[in-house]
């Protein structure tokens, strides 16, 4: 769901929020599932206040792909294979810990000239330049890796692109999966990751950095499991 259906979702099953002003402050990616916050009437007129909240997420971060989303909700490509190093791999993620200069995903809506990104890279029209935002990664840690076969992880990537509704350019881009990984035995390496980080950080765009020295990183799995002191046990699910 886009957070607007999970809000109208929401509304339908509780009578009483019928008539009340409802809003959210900060969307969820379209792969991604976790906290939603809902502001409900005087508490819209904080909506600056709540998108300043910090955020927490476990992330699945999958090694030696590259995708122009940097999720699997992207077109992808295959590094070439390489052994990974467990103790540099550590070291690169402990190193986003603090203050991060991050280039932001073509893919997003954030502006250029007036102009949303993704709108601009759908056209084949990419500024030369990439904005970039200043983000904190406040604590990053592995909570554990594993590995998946090819032919599962194709089976896991087709179930969740079914899921979006909307163009994100979905037949194509299962397409190009069903060409790299059917039949394929070949194991790949997923670090799940715990993040937590100031407001407006793009996970997508941290896997693709930690990519960076292991033949790529895409965001396999999202979720937030926490804005602010909003957690994910205490929320309603949809």
């Amino acid at each position: 769901m886009t957070p607007l259906q999970a809000l109208e979702k929401f509304r339908f099953k509780n009578k009483e929020y019928h008539g009340k002003k409802m809003s959210y402050p900060g969307r969820l990616d379209p792969m991604a599932e976790g906290v939603l916050l809902v502001l409900v009437d005087e508490e819209n007129k904080k909506m600056k206040q709540y998108m300043k909240l910090d955020k927490e997420y476990e992330a699945d971060i999958l090694l030696g792909f590259e995708t122009d989303s940097h999720d699997i909700l992207g077109m992808p490509k295959k590094g070439e294979r390489k052994e990974i190093n467990m103790k540099s791999l550590k070291k690169k993620i402990k190193s986003f810990k603090g203050n991060y200069n991050m280039e932001v995903p073509v893919y997003s809506s954030i502006r250029v000239k007036g102009k949303a990104l993704f709108n601009l890279a759908r056209r084949g029209k990419i500024p030369s330049e990439i904005p970039k935002l200043k983000v904190k990664i406040k604590d990053i840690f592995i909570d554990y890796i594993y590995e998946i076969t090819g032919k599962k992880l194709l089976k896991l990537i087709l179930r969740k692109i079914n899921l979006i509704e909307g163009d994100f350019r979905q037949e194509e881009i299962k397409m190009k999966w069903n060409l790299l990984l059917e039949n394929s035995e070949e194991k790949f390496k997923v670090v799940k990751l715990f993040v937590r980080c100031s407001s407006g950080t793009y996970i997508r765009a941290l896997a693709r950095d930690i990519g960076k020295d292991f033949n790529g990183g895409i965001l396999l799995r999202l979720k937030r499991t926490k804005v602010g002191k909003y957690e994910i046990r205490d929320s309603v699910r949809m």
